[in-house]
Parts: C-alpha cells; structure tokens; sequence
C-alpha cells in the first residue's frame, strides 16, 4: 500500500507537515461513505506516524501533540490508536534495536492522556505495562488473570441446596398448576416465580426443570406455558434449556425405558418455536445415525433372505421346519429394538404440524426408514388429510358422497392448507414422496390423492387456458406422474387386495395416454419393488402365491382359482401377470383356464395385462424362432393366442399392442404379425385358414350373413362389441391404414431383407403370416368401417401404389371395398333422385354410377403399368378385374339353401324338443325365422346385384381387349398382371379368376381366347408352383381346381360343350387378324378334338407334377402335393396318369419317412386320397378317342389350303407356349426328355391318318398311317416307362417277341438312365453350357446321316416336307417340352398328334434354338415373340389336325386300317435296308463307340420307324411293342452314341428334305465339321457325354 505520510511532510514537520497531516485525517474522517475503507487508511496514517517517532524520524512529544489534535476527528479513534501500540508492542519486542524500544515506550507515555488504561490493559503485553507503570509486576498480574478466567468458564456455580428452602418448590408448582383459564398471564406468573427464587433461594435450573415437568403434564396449554419459557430464558444460558430437555430424554434411554409421549410434545413445541434448536437436541437423542442405518441394511438382507428361502425348494422334514420357527421367535425375543426417540420426537412434530423440522430428520435417515414404522407413516398421512381438506372438499368429493370434513390444526405455524393445484405441488407432493409406499396405511387418503389427480387430470385435458397456465399445468401434471409412480403405486403393492383402490386409481389413469401409463407401469413392475424391503417381501410372497394357484389351475376349478387370482392381482399385478404369462409360454394348454379365470379382475388390472403382454413379447433375451429356425417359437405363439382371447373376452384397451405391431412392422419384423392375426381373428370372428371347404367357400361368396353362417368354422356370435372395440382403437390411434400399408410392403420385406439368412421354410411361413394377416386386417376393416370412414382413410389407388409402394393386388385389394361401396351409394342417390322401378332404369342407373366411380380409376391405373400394356388389354378391363370379387359374378344359391335348411331343421328340432320352456321356444323360432328371412333376403338383394353387373359388363366387353399386338400377347398379360397374381391373394380370389375367366368366354369377348388362356393355365406349371410358399400353393390349387372343373363340365358332355363353348371365339383354332372373330364352322375346335385337348393337358399336369415329385427340392415337392391334393376332384382322371402320379408319391412316402416329415406326411394325406379316388378313374380310350382316323377332317383341312382352315387349338397354344420357353429351357428339357425317339412316336402317333384329294393321297395316308403307328407305340412305352413296372400294364402284355427278353434289363437301365438324367440337369450356368455344347454335338451328329440319306426320300415325304420348317419347331418343341421335366415318360394327349416326324423335329429344334438363343422370357408367363402369331396364321392350315369323330362307319375304318398298315410295313422294310447302310458307314467313322450297334440299332430303326406291324412282330398294331423295344434298345447303347443318332435321324432326313432343300444341308455339313472340331477340343470325357446326351434325345 503507499505510503500516506510522504518524507517530506516529516522534514519540514514544523513548517507544514504537521498542518498537512491534520488535514489528511480530517478528510479521512469524514469520508463517511467508504466506511472500511476511511478506518483502514486512518488506522494506517496513524501508524506510520508512531513508526516515524519509533525510528527516530520525529520527536514523540511532536507526534503526542499533533495527536492531541487528531483524536476528536473520530469516537473511535483512541481504539484505533491502541491497536496501533498493540501492533507496535508486538513489532518492537522482536526487535534487537533497544533505542526503537525506548522511543516506541516515551510515545506510549506521552500519550496516555489520550488512551485510557484499561484499554491498553486489554490489548498490550504483560510485560509492556510494566515498563509503562500502568501494573506493579507482570507476573502477578497474568496470575489473576488465569483466576479470573477459570472463575468464569470452568468453576461450576454450586447453588448450595441446604440453603434452598423447600416451601419454595411447593408454592412455585402451586402457581403453575392453578387454575389459568380466568385472566392470568404468563407475565404475572414470571413475576411470581422470580419472588420465590429470590425468597427462597431456588436454583434457577430446576425451576425450568419443573416449569417443563408441568408443562409435560398440561400440554393443552401451549398459549401459556410457551411464552412463559420463553421468557424466562432471558435469565439462563441460551443452552440450558436443551441440556435440560436432554437430561430428561437421556433418563429414559435404559434398554427397559420408554419415552413418554408428553416429553416428545414438550421438545416438538419447543422447536416449533425455535426456542431450541435441532442440531442441539438431536445429538442427545438415541439411537445414533449409524445404528439406524444398520438397521435399515439389515432389514434388506432379511428380505433378501426371506425370498430366497421362498424360492428354494424345500425338501426338509416337518421337525427341522418347526426348530427354525422356534429360533426365529427366540430371536425376535432377544432383538427388541430400544426405544427410537428419533422417531417420537418425529412423529410429536408431525402431530403437532411442524413439517420443516420433521422434514430435516428424516433427510437424516435412509430413504422411508422413518415411514416405514407405522405411527409416523400414520402422523404423516394425517398431515397431508389436514392440507388438502379445502381443495378436496371443493374438487375431489364425488357427487352425492357426504364425507366427513377434517378440521384445521390449531397450530399457525402448521403448513398453509392447499386450495389449488399450485400449492398442492409446494407441500403436499414434497409430504407424499417422503411417504412412499407407506401412503398404504391410510387408503382414505389414497383415495382422496387419486380423486384430486383426476381433477387435475380433468382440469389439465380441458382447453381454454393461458399460456402460462399451461406451462404450470405440465409442470403440474410431470409431479403427479411422479407422485403416482413413486408413492400411489408402490402403496397399492402393500394394500391387502384393496379392489375399490385399485377401481379408483384406474379413475385416474384411464385419463393418462397409454404411452404414460405403460411407463408407470414398466417402473411399478421392473424398479419400484427393488427399492423397498417391504416391496422386496411382497413380490416374493406373491410369486410364491401365483405358483400355489397355478399348480391346481384346471378347467375344473376355473371359478375358486379365478377369484384367488383376483385376490392377488389386485395389489400386486405385475408381479402375478409376469408370472402367470410365462407359464403360459411354456405350456399353452393354461391358455383356456387362465383366459376364464381372469374374469374377476378390475380394469386396472386388465390394463396392466396387456402391458405385461407387451413386454413379454418384446423380451430381447426371447428367440422367436425354435432351434431348427425353420419354425416360429411356440411361446410366441401361445402368447399370441392368449392375446387374442383375452383381448376378446375382457375390455382391455388395444391401442398398444396394435402400435406395438405397426413399430415392429416399421422395423422390419413380421414376427408379431401372428398377434394382429390371432386379435383379429378372436375379435372379429374373421378367420384365414387354408383349409376351408368349398361349401364354405362359396358362402364367403355370399351376403355378410350368408358369411357369418356357411363361412366359418366357428360360430361367429357376440363379435359385435369387441370387434367394434378393435375397431375404435385402430380409428382414434389412426392405426388402420398404417397397418395394412406396413403389412403390404413387408411381404416383400419379408423375402428381400428380414428372410437374409433364415430358412426357405421360415421365409415362406412369414411370409404366409403377412399375408394371411393383411387379407384378414383388410376384410375386418371392409365389413366393419363406414363408408365415409374408409374412403376418408383410404388413399386413390396410383397413391397407394406409386407413393407408398403397396404391391397392386394388396392396393387393390384395400381399395375394393371402397369402389364398391361409392358404386352402391352413387346408385342409391340416383335411384331416389329419378323413381323409375323399371329394371332396364334401374341397370342403365347403375352402369351410370359405375362410370362416375370407376372413371377417375381407369385414369388412375395408367400409371401402374408401362404405356405398351395398354396395348393388349384397356384399363377399363384391368379396373374392372382388380375391383369386382365373387359377390358381383355369382349368387351362390346352394349355399344359401343350405344354410336355411339348416334352419329349418333347428326349427324343427326346437319343435320336438319337449324339455324346452316355452317362452325359450318361442326365443329361439323367432330367432330362426329372422335369420331364414335375412338370408333370403340377402339372396334376393345378391341376385339382383349381380344382373346389374353383368349387364355392365356386357356392355364393357367390347372396348376390354385391345390386342394391338396379338391375341397370344394379350393372354400373356391378362395372365400376367390379372390372374396370377390375383389367384394366390386370397381362395375367394383364386376361385373368382377361375369364375372370371369363364365369364369373358360366355360374354364373347372380342380378342380373348379361352383355349389359348385355358392352355398357358395348365401347360407349365412347374414355374409356378415353385415359386409359391405354402399357402399360396393352396390358393393356386384351389384356382386350378376351379378351372378343370370348367374344363371337365365341357369335356364330360357334347351337349354342354355345344352349348358353352360351340360357337363362342374363345374356341377359335385359328387366329385371324384382330377384330375378326369369323364363324367358320371350321375353325371352331370341335368336341373330339376338345376331348383331346384336354387329355393334354391332364398329361402335361402330370408331367409337370412328376418333374417336381422328383426334383428331390423341399419347396418343389410339398408345393405340387398341396396343388394336387387340392385338384384331386377333377384331376387324374385317367388311370395311368394316376398309376404314374401314385407311384411317384409312394416313393416320395418311402424317401422322406425318416428325412422330412412333414413333406412324409403330405405325401402320405395324398396317397391315401388318390388311392380313394381310383374307383372313379377311367382309361384313356374312354377319356378321349385315342386313334380317330379323321380322314374327312384332315382331307378337308388339306384342301383348304396354307392359308384355310385352322390348325387345331392345341398346336397353336403350343406353339405359342413353346415359342416361349428359353433356349436353356429346351436344352434341359431335351436332356431330360427319354430319348427324342419317344418324341417321334409321340408327335408321329399323334397325326391322324390323311386322305387327301390333293392326288398324292396315297402316300400321304402311308405315312400318316405308319406315324400313327409309331405314336401309339410311343405313347404306349411312355406310359409304360412311367408305369416303372415292366410287365404290368397292359401294353406290356401286348409287347411283341422282341420286346418280352428285356424287363429285367429295362429295369436297371431305367434306373441307370434316370441317374444320368440327374447328373445332367444343368445346375449352374457353366453347366448349361456344357450341356449346350453336348446338345448341339449330338443334333449335328444326327445331320450327317441326314446329308447321306436325303437321296432315298420318296415323293410323298418330300411333299410332307413342303411344309414351313416353321411348323415343325412348333411340334417339336411342343414335344421336347413335354417329354422334358420330369425325366420319366408320360403319356401324350391325343391334342399333341403333329404331323411333323422325327428328323424335322430334330432339325427345327436346332433352328429355334439359333433363332432364340438371346430371347429369356419368363418361364410361367412369358409374353410371346410377336413374329410368332403371323407365322402360326399363315402355317395354321397344314398344321391343323382335325380330331373329330370319323364319318366313316367302323367296318370302313378297319379296312383303311389294314390297308394302310400293309403299306407301312413294306415302307419299314425297306428304311431297315437303307438303317444297314448308314450303319456300316458310321461303323467305320466311330469303329471306338459302336461295336454292338448293327443288331440293336436294326431292332432299334424297326421299333422307331412304326414297324410294329412286320412280320416279326403281332399281327395287329401294337402301340406298345415298339416303344418297349426302343427303352431296351436305349439303354443297351448309352455308351454307343453316333450309331444310333444315325439310325434315328433317317426319318428325319426324309421330312427334312424339301422343307430345308440345299441350304440345310450345307448347314448340316457346317455342323458336321463344327462338330468335329470341338470333338477334337474336348478330351475323352468330353466324347462320352456327348454319346450319353444324344442316347437319351433317343
């Protein structure tokens, strides 16, 4: 600090330093406002100026004058002059210097005058005084003052007691316990009181000691004896009244005292008043701190242990049991606590209403320790009641309750009582918490707390308020949450099943959003009973308890375990459902007792289930697959089931669990999808089961009545209530149309993301889930929305598709309803605008309010698809389709009549039934009565409905199939984006797009072709099949089902098929140009040829069938078994085709016995179907005519010319279908196929005999005669191979000498070849290449014998060549295909019959295969190369093979036939000579390979070149013969390739002759060398596969 006297002030001190200084502490001085700051700077100018004196800078009588001077400016300032000297005392003593001693001691002396004594006695040393003469001796006088000092603090003041006189004591009680209601103050008694100390010479304590004593007696007197003590304390130390408060308590701290509650009164007053404090009293107060908090640790590990001896299982005998007991009560016994007078003093404070202080112990002690014994608990309670009594009385007494008012303390330093909300949150809620879960002792006052919350709740949830307001409000509402959680709830645990408290806090908590009291609920069950060792207790004796009354749970005593289960829930929840719940995980038989027992909870209690339900099925620690991860966890799916029930029977708010699901469903998690699906299902009483009968199916085709009475397997009954539950959830959380939108987009979900590395199996089945739950969830909401509801929800259909990317059929789908609930209410406002009853009115009104409705559609679907699309087929058609369902196209009459037989006969029944009462008779008739009179009605109204719509569609029809490209394209999209993806939605759908495809071909449909539909339908449905999961593999069988029986009605009767299908152009054979629809009797398919048409397609299903049967594929197999089973009605028909199919799946019963079982156990449901159904199946030759010889239709078709009559119907839909098929496809198919050998009989045997006028009749009848020969022969061995057993059937009995050697051979090699089939069947890409590569060796080798043999043709064949090389890639291919596939041999339909022989077939495959090798298109429904039509029309009449029934009488017939045959069998002599040749010549090109050809391969050529008639063999055809032989010959030679391929391809050479001419066969000698050459680049290995390939095109 600088210094304030400068040096030169002390220099010239006389001249003006003196004066200066003077003025200096004057300005000091009187600088008042820096009060500190002005005493510092004197204190220091002061001391500079003694220090200058000290150092001999000045003289000490200058400095005491100027001093003298100084010492007025200030009252203080002879302290301050002191301290200075004190200062300077201390500073220099230390000092060696003794003349800075003698200066400091001459200032003192001069300025003594100034200081008076005993103030420098006071603050100067001892020895200083001395020095000064202000005391004789130093040493002395520090004596007297230790004497002093110890007189004072440490002698205690004996009053001596002989001297007291005992009067004294007797008037002083005397005066305080007089009467003092008149008007004696507490005054006059002091006055009094202090007379009698003074007379008789009392001690002061023990007056305050029995002023206290009979204030302990006479507490009603507070007003009195409070300012009385507080009075005399002014004449006693501040801290003898705590001493003597603590004496008193300290007496009665003996193990065997016990405080009074007078004395804990006495000290609470007191402290009210702040006469003593807390801290002072409370360190007399036992027991201590530590002690308590042992105790609290203690008390949790006895809870701990007690539930761990709960837990345990105890197996000890009853003895030692009873010592435990025994100790346990000894113990007790010993361990009675001393008397807590902690506690006392707090509960007198919280009687007394001082909760400041009551607040501060407890914060002393651990958490609820205090409340935790029951008078404090009890204290407190009553506290709060008298804090809250304004506000309940004025919001929470409910109405009509008069309820007895709580009067105020009398205390005014009690809390302020509570009249608002605001000052409930300041006290009452800061008292509630310190409560706890001890609020329990008093329900009273929960119930009072919980009616205030719902005040507040109502208050809060009203609108209208301020800002300001609002905020405090939620400020409000966060306390009360925070109330209910850690004080209402955790009571309610402790609460003896207290059902009326548990009903009135759901009072409260219904008002809470579900998301807040799932939380409370989450903390009550997961946090609050760990935080408590009475909660700890509790939950262990309530799990103990729930397993009791779950080990006797049965159906039996469902009603005494249903109200010990209310019992318990009552307090204690969560703790029981959790429990409860995981029992039913485990065993799903409880689901049922445990759903009837729970009938006696409250609505708390429900809401607390469904949040346990959430969180069981939310448990992370849960796998929701079992271990083989193809199926979904059984406790999932009991609990699913659980939810269902429970959600059914009891009203539990739903709007969780279905948020729950939507999240799961955002996530990417369909496993929860099964609780939606078993909701749904219980509540609305809408089931999805693939199982469903058609007599229920056609009820669901029905009215909602017709529905709810034929369509389901339960009875529906009381749906009502809950499903309009379920419904008033989904619509107030906006629920609906999320949930369908999620559900849509998951399906793919499912497969592309969630399906990553689970199993086929599962993917399929949740998939299944997703499905089956978004058709049921979309029909709930259908049958249960309003109109206005849904169209409000549902979005336009180009929304739902492009914006939320819904897959079409589920868009449509969600949209349906919706359509037709606009057409129907658009048509009621016409009909009541113009009342015209007219019927034509009434259908010219509805087609009117369609266009109004469905127009903005038509523009909307235009976006869904690419522009070209809209080539084929209009919108309108598409619109049209996607929004009708079975109820618009067919009234199901025989399902209505049912259902009210069914009716009449309970009429009856309630009639006979004589134990009824009447009055329930008369009930139940009307009931019976009302529902036959809805269900007619509802006919009625179906009926009329459906007129309506089909004279809508009439009038469509014309503008709905566009075919800008070509009719087959349109079949292609029609199939494409209508019917497949439609047939798997639903079963009512699959049998709707049967029924569809029926009524385009009644309605006449310009452009459609029912053939060509019917035949892309049923000719490959292997894609198909494979590509579905389970449940769609039902609904595609239930579609095809439905379409064969249309098929079968036809095929059954002439009559009908003239009638249906006669004259319509769906059954056109040939495809003109669009809009042409001509009536050529001619073109029309007729009834043989229908006939034959159909055997095909049975063949090609069985084929199909057989090839997935054998794929050895899990999904392939249990696929084709659910299609078939699901066919079985209609399909097989015809006996080998069903002796194929049966020894198929026998073989599949034994391979899977032990490997699948589930695919054992479908196999073995069909086998034993099938062997039921064998009674009914026929032979072939019933089936269909087998061999007509139609010569008139043929000469006819001839005589027409290439551009005439039409090719029969199958051949164009084949080769539109095959056409198709890619060329990876033909290869395998080729490869799979038995030899192209049995290709050639087919086709071959499949052309009918031909008289032609055309003048080469003769010729052409031979050959035509010789094919139809070998095609029966081929088609005999083929049922033969399939048949598998050689000498059984009985084409084998007709088999010629030849072929009776070789069964046992066929046998092995039969197996022999169908490994190498499998071998061979491309698996990856680089396979199918190598087996191209064979393929296309193999064909070059068969056109070297080509090249050689193409001289010997006779003229006839060269005319049959003159045929388009077109045309023979169609049968070819339409023969490959269906050889291909199953690798075993199946027979042909008689529609196959081609007039296209072996080597043309062989030679056109090649040709495709060039024309095609970059065209994939997809296998199931490809859309057709577009050339393809134009060729077929130009080609159609050479093609066209007219199956019809002969005119010619049968005895003609057979003379034909023998004519023909003789023909045959010189041409056969004459191929074996040449076959010799060609034989020869190869022998010396493949000398390695052919050593056993010559024998074999003449066999071979008889057997192929139809020579079943020759001299060797029966006299009569013999279509087996042939075909057997061919098989044995085969397998003989599969290591010998080049021989045969040339004996083979003789044939072909001869039809491929004129239809090639030179041009083919320098492509053949190109071939040849290709061949060649990648002979030379292969190694052997190479060499042999080739062998082996073009064996089996044999």
């Amino acid at each position: 600090m600088a210094a304030l006297l400068p040096a030169e002030w002390i220099k010239n001190w006389e001249k003006g330093g003196k004066n200066e200084f003077v003025q200096l502490c004057r300005t000091l001085s009187e600088n008042k406002s820096h009060d500190s700051m002005g005493f510092r700077d004197i204190q220091q100018a002061l001391y500079e100026l003694a220090y200058h004196v000290v150092r001999g800078n000045l003289k000490h009588d200058q400095a005491s004058n100027v001093l003298g001077d100084v010492i007025e400016f200030r009252e203080d300032m002879p302290s301050i002059l002191a301290d200075v000297f004190c200062i300077l005392d201390i500073e220099t003593s230390c000092l060696e210097e003794k003349n800075k001693r003698d200066y400091f001691t001459q200032l003192v002396l001069a300025c003594l005058y100034l200081v008076s004594d005993t103030v420098l006695k006071e603050r100067l040393d001892p020895e200083t005084l001395e020095s000064l003469g202000l005391i004789k001796q130093s040493q002395q006088f520090n004596q007297k003052s230790v004497k002093i000092k110890t007189k004072l603090f440490y002698k205690q003041q004996k009053f001596n007691l002989l001297r007291e006189e005992n009067e004294g004591y007797a008037k002083l009680i005397a005066e305080l316990g007089q009467d003092l209601s008149g008007n004696i103050t507490s005054d006059l008694i002091l006055e009094n009181i202090k007379s009698l100390i003074g007379c008789f010479n009392l001690d002061p304590n023990r007056v305050l000691d029995i002023i206290l004593e009979v204030y302990e007696c006479r507490p009603e007197y507070d007003d009195f004896f409070v300012p009385l003590i507080e009075s005399y304390m002014y004449m006693c130390e501040p801290q003898t009244l705590c001493h003597i408060l603590g004496f008193k308590f300290k007496f009665y701290q003996d193990p065997s005292g016990e405080t009074p509650s007078s004395l804990y009164r006495v000290a609470a007053v007191l402290l009210q008043h702040n006469l003593i404090d807390l801290e002072d009293l409370y360190v007399h107060l036992l027991p201590g701190d530590n002690a308590i908090i042992e105790e609290h640790k203690r008390e949790i590990v006895e809870a701990k242990q007690i539930v761990r001896k709960l837990t345990m299982v105890v197996l000890s005998s009853e003895k030692t049991e009873e010592k435990e007991k025994e100790k346990e009560k000894e113990e007790e016994k010993t361990e009675k606590p001393p008397d807590n007078q902690k506690l006392g003093l707090l509960e007198a404070l919280l009687k007394i209403g001082d909760w400041q202080h009551a607040q501060s112990i407890m914060d002393q002690m651990p958490p609820f320790y205090a409340t935790s014994h029951k008078p404090i608990a009890v204290a407190l309670c009553q506290l709060v009641h008298v804090t809250i009594e304004p506000l309940y009385r004025r919001v929470g007494v409910p109405k009509g309750a008069k309820g007895s008012p709580i009067s105020s303390l009398p205390n005014k330093r009690a809390p302020k009582q509570a009249d608002s909300f605001e000052d409930l949150r300041k006290e009452v809620f800061n008292m509630l918490c310190y409560l706890g879960p001890h609020l329990s002792h008093d329900p009273i006052l929960f119930a009072k707390v919980v009616r205030l919350g719902k005040a507040f709740m109502k208050e809060f949830q009203s609108d209208g308020s301020k800002q300001e307001d609002k905020e405090k409000m939620e400020l409000l509402f966060s306390c009360l949450l925070s109330i209910t959680d850690q004080v209402l709830l955790p009571s309610l645990s402790l609460m003896d099943c207290n059902a009326c408290m548990s009903e009135e806090l759901w009072g409260m908590f219904k008002t809470f959003p579900y998301q807040y009291r799932y939380r409370l609920y989450g903390q009550w069950k997961n946090e609050t009973y760990n935080s408590h060792p009475l909660l700890v207790k509790v939950k262990a004796q309530t799990i103990d308890r729930a397993k009791y009354i779950m080990k006797r749970l049965t159906k039996e005593n469902v009603k005494p375990s249903g109200r010990q289960i209310g019992k318990l829930s009552h307090s204690n929840p969560t703790i029981l459902f959790d429990y409860i719940l995981s029992q039913i995980q485990k065993y799903d038989n409880l689901i049922t007792p445990v759903v009837d027992s729970l009938k006696y909870l409250t609505s708390l209690n429900y809401d607390v289930l469904a949040y346990c339900i959430i969180e069981a099925l939310a448990n992370p620690e849960k796998e929701r697959m079992k271990h083989d991860d193809t199926t979904i966890s059984s406790w999932l799916q009991s609990l699913a089931s659980f939810c269902g029930a429970v959600f059914r029977k009891y009203p539990i708010e739903l709007a969780g669990l279905l948020q729950y699901v939507a999240n799961q469903l955002k996530a990417g998690k369909s496993f929860d999808l099964l609780i939606l699906k078993e909701v749904v299902q219980k509540m609305a009483g809408i089931e999805i089961t693939e199982e469903m009968t058609m007599e229920q199916l056609e009820a669901m085709t029905g009215g909602e009545q017709l529905k709810a009475e034929g369509g389901y397997f339960g009875q529906i009954r009381n749906t009502k209530k809950s499903s309009q539950r379920l419904k008033d959830a989904l619509l107030d959380h906006d629920l609906a149309l999320p949930l369908c939108l999620l559900m849509a987009q998951q399906r793919n979900g499912v497969i592309f993301q969630e399906g990553g590395e689970k199993h086929l199996k599962l993917v399929g089945k949740l998939y299944d889930q997703c499905h089956d739950t978004l058709v049921q969830f979309g029909g709930f909401l259908a049958s249960n929305l309003s109109t206005e509801d849904y169209i409000k929800r549902v979005p336009s259909i180009d929304v739902l598709c492009n914006e939320f990317h819904t897959p079409h059929d589920a868009a449509f789908f969600l949209s349906r309803p919706m359509y037709a609930h606009h057409i129907s209410s658009k048509y009621d406002e016409l009909k009541k605008a113009e009342k015209g009853n007219k019927q034509q009115h009434k259908v010219h009104k509805y087609i009117t309010s369609c266009e109004l409705v469905m127009a903005p559609v038509h523009d909307a679907v235009i976006s869904l698809h690419l522009p070209k699309v809209w080539d084929d087929i209009s919108p309108q058609f598409y619109a049209t389709f996607w929004s009708l369902t079975m109820y618009d196209l067919a009234v199901p009459h025989s399902s209505y009549d049912r259902e009210v037989n069914k009716l009449k006969v309970q009429m009856k029944a309630i009639d006979d039934n004589q134990e009824m009462p009447p009055n329930k008779k008369k009930k139940e008739k009307e009931r019976c009565t009302a529902l036959q009179d809805k269900l007619l009605e509802e006919e009625k109204k179906q009926l009329e409905h459906v007129q309506r719509v089909l004279q809508r569609l009439k009038l469509e029809k014309d503008n709905w199939l566009l075919a800008k490209s070509t009719k087959n394209e349109t079949i292609t999209k029609f199939l494409q984006l209508c019917i497949f993806p439609r047939c798997i939605f639903s079963a009512i759908d699959a049998v709707y797009c049967a029924h569809f495809v029926e009524l385009v071909h009644q309605q006449k449909t310009p452009n459609f072709s029912t053939l060509l539909c019917y035949d892309r339908v049923f000719s490959d449905i292997i894609y198909t099949v494979a590509s579905c999961t389970e449940n769609e593999a039902s609904r595609y069988g239930r579609f095809l089902c439905c379409m064969l029986e249309t098929v079968t009605r036809w095929h059954s009767d002439r009559v009908i098929y003239e009638k249906e299908c006669g004259n319509y152009p769906g059954f056109l054979t040939i495809l003109r140009a669009t809009g042409f629809d001509g009536g050529n009797k001619a073109d029309q398919l007729d009834y043989e040829n229908f006939r034959h048409v159909v055997h095909k397609w049975h063949y090609k299903l069985t084929k199909a069938s057989v090839h997935c049967l054998e794929t050895g594929e899990y999904t392939h197999i249990r696929n084709i078994l659910i299609v078939l089973t699901k066919i079985l009605p209609w399909y097989p028909k015809v006996l080998n085709l069903g002796q194929a199919l049966e020894r198929r799946v026998h073989k599949i019963c034994q391979e899977e016995k032990e490997k699948r079982p589930d695919l054992y156990a479908l196999a073995m449901g069909y086998s034993g179907q099938l062997k039921s159904r064998k009674p009914f199946m026929i032979p072939e030759n019933e089936f269909h005519h087998k061999d007509p010889p139609a010569r008139n239709a043929v000469a006819a078709t001839v005589q027409n010319g290439p551009g005439g009559a039409g090719m029969p119907t199958s051949l164009t839909i084949n080769t539109v279908r095959l056409e198709e098929s890619t060329t990876e496809e033909t290869e395998k198919l080729k490869e799979k196929s038995q030899g192209v050998v049995k290709v050639i009989n087919k086709v071959v045997n499949a052309t009918p005999k031909v008289t032609t006028s055309n003048g080469n009749s003769a010729s052409n009848s031979k050959i035509v005669k010789e094919k139809d020969e070998k095609e029966k022969s081929g088609k005999e061995k083929d049922k033969e191979k399939k048949d598998k057993t050689p000498a059984a059937t009985p084409e084998m009995k007709a088999l010629g000498k030849d072929g009776k050697d070789k069964p046992k051979e066929e046998r092995a090699n039969k197996d022999e070849k169908a490994r190498e089939i499998k071998e061979k069947t491309p698996k990856s890409d680089k396979e199918k290449e190598k087996v191209k590569k064979e393929e296309k060796a193999s064909k070059e080798e068969k056109s070297k014998t080509v090249v050689t043999i193409v001289e010997s043709k006779s003229t006839a064949e060269k005319e049959r060549e003159k045929e388009p090389s077109r045309e023979r890639d169609v049968a070819k291919e339409m023969k490959s295909k269906e050889n291909a596939k199953g690798g075993e041999k199946i027979p042909v339909a008689g529609s196959l019959k081609s007039p296209v022989p072996r080597s043309e077939i062989s030679e056109s495959e090649r040709e495709q295969k060039r024309r095609k090798v970059d065209t994939h298109s997809s296998p199931s429904h490809s859309s057709t190369v577009k050339d393809n039509l134009n060729e077929l029309k130009d080609s159609s009449a050479k093609h066209y093979i007219n199956h019809t029934t002969p005119a010619l009488s049968k005895s003609k017939e057979r003379e034909v036939d023998k004519k023909d045959l003789d023909k045959s069998r010189e041409r056969s002599r004459e191929r074996e000579k040449k076959d010799e040749k060609d034989r020869k010549e190869r022998k010396r090109d493949h000398s390695n390979s052919d050593r056993e050809v010559p024998q074999d391969s003449t066999k071979r050529r008889k057997e192929e070149n139809g020579t079943t008639g020759s001299s060797k063999h029966s006299k009569s055809e013999s279509p087996s013969d042939s075909p057997r032989l061919n098989e044995k010959e085969k397998e003989k030679n599969k290591s010998k390739s080049s021989g045969k391929e040339k004996g083979d391809s003789i044939k072909a050479e001869k039809m491929e002759k004129s239809s090639s001419g030179s041009k083919k066969e320098s492509r053949h000698d190109k071939e040849k060398t290709e061949k060649k050459e990648k002979r030379e680049s292969t190694g052997g290995k190479e060499e042999k596969k080739h062998h082996k390939s073009s064996d089996k095109h044999r």
